[in-house]
């Protein structure tokens, strides 16, 4: 297959200007990769496969036996992308990053990237997010412990003043002229109507971190990318929680520029939703700049339940599993950088 198939609190610092000279392209990716962990045994280091273990068929001995299957399918997808820069959801932390890419990534082909940051963050059960980057960060900021106080925002419920913001981080990466913000924001389950307050001041804290680092954030040059769980419907009464504060004036996603059918990145079995909680939002000058950078949903590693994708998969991808994640990987080419 080709391309075609398919952590301290944040500083208050003086905000940039708005433009820099960049140049080169840059192939820019994100993905979630679904419990990505290291566990050792007597020594030896194994994986947890792309299961959650909250359905009774990924929960068995049987399961657990195609963890290895699923860490060498997300490999796979993670070569189809080869990305410049890769943005990762649910990793466990630094060390499973690093045997990822050293013991699964590298020997299924995919060239190195010798800049991995996988930074704690606020995640219960420490699935944080992380970005491994063939271009050398000048600086890479975990904001994980930001508040409402920080930020100057109002509390919500679910969130007091002296809360942390972020459900598990928003790491900021300055890759020389084009910063990225990787999210992921909390999920609707299993209580949509109590998730929906946090996941909107996550929203309302990435739009005033990146007032903080642009002194016209219009004109810089920045993207939001990563697992923003905005579902497929909103409770009617809610409405969004992320739609009407990170786009619009704001920003733009730009997997808006794919047909409406051929957004989805992510399909819930045994439901038949299909949704888009994956996105690659862009400054407007961003969008601007590249008015035909149009993103690739690469769908080859999802499990053959999700069936409005006819598309070629992996060998190796079953019918629940094995799989490389429960979502797609979204990758968008920025030529001329």
């Amino acid at each position: 297959m080709t391309r075609a198939d398919l952590s301290a609190a944040s500083k208050t610092r003086v905000p940039i200007p708005a433009t820099r000279n960049l140049t080169g392209p840059m192939r820019i990716a994100t993905f979630n990769i679904q419990n990505l962990r290291l566990r050792r045994c007597g020594g030896v280091g194994r994986l947890d496969g792309a299961r959650d273990g909250d359905m009774p068929e990924d929960a068995t001995p049987a399961a657990a036996a195609l963890d290895p299957i699923d860490r060498r399918l997300t490999a796979e997808v993670l070569k189809l992308a080869d990305a410049d820069v890769v943005a990762l959801q649910e990793v466990f932390d630094r060390q499973t990053l690093d045997h990822f890419h050293d013991r699964v990534l590298l020997p299924a082909g995919a060239r190195p990237y010798p800049y991995r940051h996988c930074l704690p963050g606020n995640d219960g059960r420490g699935l944080d997010v992380a970005v491994m980057s063939r271009v050398e960060p000048r600086t890479v900021i975990s904001h994980a412990a930001e508040t409402p106080a920080t930020l100057d925002l109002p509390p919500v419920r679910g969130c007091g003043l002296h809360d942390r913001v972020f459900r598990r981080d928003c790491l900021e990466v300055d890759l020389g002229g084009l910063v990225l913000f990787v999210c992921h924001f909390k999920a609707p389950y299993p209580d949509p109507v109590a998730a929906w307050p946090v996941r909107h001041l996550e929203a309302r804290a990435v739009v005033r971190l990146i007032q903080r680092r642009f002194a016209e954030p219009a004109a810089g040059l920045w993207l939001v990318v990563g697992d923003l769980n905005e579902p497929a419907h909103e409770a009617p009464r809610l409405g969004r929680a992320v739609q009407p504060l990170l786009l619009g004036d704001f920003g733009l996603d730009l997997t808006r520029r794919l047909p409406p059918g051929e957004r989805w990145t992510f399909h819930l079995p045994h439901t038949g939703i299909y949704s888009k909680p994956d996105a690659i939002i862009a400054s407007p000058a961003l969008a601007a700049r590249f008015p035909e950078a149009v993103p690739q949903v690469i769908r080859a590693g999802l499990d053959r339940e999700a069936e409005r994708y006819s598309g070629p998969r992996l060998a190796a991808v079953g019918e629940h599993r094995p799989h490389a994640s429960d979502h797609a990987a979204l990758a968008i080419d920025l030529p001329g950088l």
